[in-house]
């Protein structure tokens, strides 16, 4: 299994609940994440928003209890960016504590690198293959 590509320590927060917020507009992604999710770890409850001022404005009205124990993020959504969503983040200390993916199409370095130095704890190239997408998912479950 890979290594987060930031080097910040991941500090596991206990209190965290077992959520995973995802960041992402295109349903069909969703759709086949929510299968692939569950057929890896059904224990987990999946939030998906479709537009990046809505993830903003939902954890923010989350209590902390039940803040998710991962977000990932797609870098190209409605509203603000993946990489627009980490900075805003990073303004507020209670989410210091939770992993943050940046899942992309794009291989580029330039928006690898923005993504990382806000915040992102890894930068994940959405996968070709079944399997693949396997890996990645068990790979971000192991962030919980």
């Amino acid at each position: 299994m890979p290594l987060p590509q930031n080097e910040r320590k991941i500090i596991r927060r206990q209190d965290l609940s077992k959520s995973i917020l995802v960041g992402e507009d295109d349903i069909d992604d969703e759709e086949f994440l929510k299968e692939l999710f569950s057929s890896v770890d059904n224990s987990f409850a999946l939030t998906f928003i479709h537009n990046g001022k809505q993830v903003i404005d939902h954890l923010a009205e989350l209590e902390d209890k039940l803040l998710p124990c991962l977000i990932v993020l797609d870098y190209n959504m409605p509203a603000l960016t993946g990489a627009e969503i980490l900075q805003k983040l990073r303004e507020q200390p209670r989410y210091d504590g939770i992993p943050k993916i940046i899942w992309s199409t794009s291989p580029s370095d330039m928006y690898r690198k923005k993504c990382l130095e806000a915040g992102a704890d890894d930068y994940v190239i959405k996968p070709s293959s079944v399997n693949e997408l396997l890996e990645t998912i068990q790979y971000m479950i192991s962030f919980c």
